[in-house]
C-alpha cells in the first residue's frame, strides 16, 4: 500500500545546491548569481519533486480514450512484448523492437495488412540491444558499448550479428545508446553523459559521434549533449535535427527539452550552459582557465525547447502520403513522462512543426495516456516509426503494447 501510494501520489524532495562566489557589487548581471572562482560561497535553494504515477493496465476502456486530431484513429498493433523501445520499418514492412532490459530485438509481421501483427519472433539476443537502424538490408544494433550488424534474410530473420564497434564508453546513468544513417552514408551514434550534471571524465560522454559505415574511423561529431536518444534529417534541408533531455532536480520547469539543430564540432552547453543561455547552479566553476561566460560564448543554444522532464525519445520525420499533406516532412516525438516534477508532463506524442526547414512549435498528437486525475498512467512512450502503409507505430515500454494510428 504504502509502494502504491509513493507511486501515485509522488514524493516531495526539497534539495538544496551550492553555487560557488559571487562576484562585488556593480559586476554584470550573470557574474553577481554566477561563480568564477570558490572564493566565497552563496547558495541556491531549489524545490524538487519525485511523482511518478502508477502504472495500470493497458485495457480496451483505457485504449479507448486515447485522443488522435480528427480524421485518425489508434489500436493495438501488437501486445504482450515485454518492454519494446526503439523501433524500425524495413521496406518490405517487417517491423523490429529491440527490448535492452531482456537483450534481444523483436520481429513483427503483418501478414494479412489488417493492421495487427501476427507474428512475433526475437531474432537476436544481445545484451543491452537498444537502438536500431537499417541501411542496405543490414541491421545495425547499439548496445552499451558495442554496435553490431546482421544481415536480413529474406523471410525477415538476421544472420549472426557481429561486433564492428567495441570501444563506446560505460553508459552510467543514460546507457541507451541510438544510431542512424546520415545523408552522408555515414553512421551516427549517440552516446549519453553518465551523470545528471558533472564534468564527464570521458570526452566521448555526452556527444554524438560519427563513424564509417562498418564501424571505422569513429570520432566525436558534437559535445555538450546531455542525452540525445531522439534525432533525425530534415528531407527537404538534410539538416540533422536532435532533441537533448534536460537535467534534472533544477525545479518542475527547469531544465527544458531541447532541439538541436545539430552541427559538427558544435558545442550544446551541457553541463554548465542551458536554455537559452542559463548557467547551471548545479556544477562547480568549469575545470581549468574557462569560464562561464566563456562556455556559454561557445554554445550552440537550442531552436526550439519543451517542457522540462517530458522525457523526449525516438523522433521520426513524416515522408508519407498517407497523412494529410500538412504533416509532409514535419518531425514526431515521443514524449516518455516525467518522474521529477511536481504535476506529471508527457506521457504522448507530439507534433513537431517545421516552416522553411525550421522547427517552429510543438502539437499534442497521441495523448490520454495519463488517467485517473494523471495519478496514474498505462504508457511510457519510446520507439516510434513510419510504416510502409503510413501509417505510425508508436511502443510503451511499461505495458509492452506497441500502438498503430492510421487514418480513418
Amino acid at each position: 500500500m504504502k509502494t502504491n501510494l509513493i507511486r501515485a501520489f509522488g514524493v516531495i524532495l526539497l534539495l538544496t545546491s551550492a553555487v560557488y562566489s559571487c562576484k562585488k557589487d556593480g559586476d554584470s548581471f550573470w557574474d553577481t548569481i554566477v561563480p568564477e572562482t570558490e572564493e566565497e560561497t552563496t547558495s541556491a535553494q531549489i524545490s524538487g519533486y519525485v511523482f511518478r504515477p502508477a502504472l495500470v493496465k493497458a485495457t480496451a476502456e483505457n485504449v479507448s480514450r486515447l485522443k488522435v486530431p480528427a480524421g485518425f484513429k489508434v489500436a493495438k498493433f501488437a501486445e504482450q512484448l515485454g518492454k519494446p523501445r526503439i523501433l524500425v520499418v524495413n521496406s518490405n514492412g517487417t517491423v523490429y523492437a529491440s527490448d535492452r532490459e531482456a537483450g534481444l530485438v523483436l520481429m513483427l509481421k503483418d501478414n494479412n495488412n489488417d493492421g495487427i501483427a501476427e507474428v512475433k519472433q526475437i531474432v537476436a539476443t544481445i545484451k543491452q540491444a537498444h537502438g536500431l537502424a537499417i541501411r542496405n538490408n543490414k541491421m545495425y544494433i547499439a548496445a552499451v558499448r558495442e554496435v553490431y550488424t546482421a544481415n536480413i534474410n529474406a523471410d525477415g530473420t538476421l544472420g549472426q550479428p557481429q561486433m564492428i564497434i567495441s570501444n563506446l564508453p560505460d553508459g552510467g546513468q543514460h546507457p541507451n545508446r541510438t544510431l542512424g544513417f546520415g545523408p552522408d552514408g555515414m553512421m551516427y551514434i549517440t552516446v549519453g553523459s553518465t551523470c545528471n550534471s558533472c564534468d564527464e571524465p570521458n570526452e566521448m560522454n555526452a556527444t554524438i559521434v560519427r563513424a564509417n559505415a562498418d564501424g571505422s574511423n569513429m570520432s566525436i561529431y558534437a559535445k555538450g549533449l546531455r542525452n540525445t536518444i531522439g534525432f533525425g534529417w530534415h528531407p527537404e534541408t538534410n539538416e540533422f535535427w536532435g532533441m537533448d533531455h534536460g537535467i534534472d532536480w533544477l525545479g518542475d520547469n527547469e531544465q527544458k527539452e531541447e532541439v538541436n539543430l545539430i552541427k559538427q564540432n558544435a558545442f550544446y552547453g551541457w553541463p554548465y550552459i542551458y536554455d537559452e543561455g542559463k548557467y547551471n547552479p548545479g556544477t562547480q566553476p568549469p575545470p581549468g582557465d574557462a569560464t562561464f561566460q566563456q562556455y556559454l560564448a561557445m554554445t550552440t543554444l537550442p531552436s526550439l525547447s519543451y517542457d522540462a522532464h517530458a522525457a523526449p525519445m525516438q523522433m521520426v520525420f513524416y515522408t508519407s502520403s498517407a497523412f494529410p499533406a500538412e504533416y509532409r516532412n514535419d518531425a514526431f516525438v515521443t514524449m516518455r513522462g516525467s518522474w521529477n516534477r511536481s504535476k506529471p508532463v508527457g506521457y504522448k506524442v507530439v507534433r513537431l512543426h517545421f516552416e522553411n526547414g525550421k522547427p517552429v512549435r510543438f502539437d499534442d498528437f497521441l495523448t490520454g495516456f495519463l488517467v485517473d486525475n494523471n495519478r496514474a498512467h498505462f504508457g511510457r512512450l519510446v520507439g516510434l516509426a513510419v510504416h510502409t502503409d503510413g501509417s505510425l507505430l508508436v511502443g510503451d515500454d511499461t505495458n509492452g503494447v506497441i500502438y498503430r494510428v492510421s487514418r480513418q
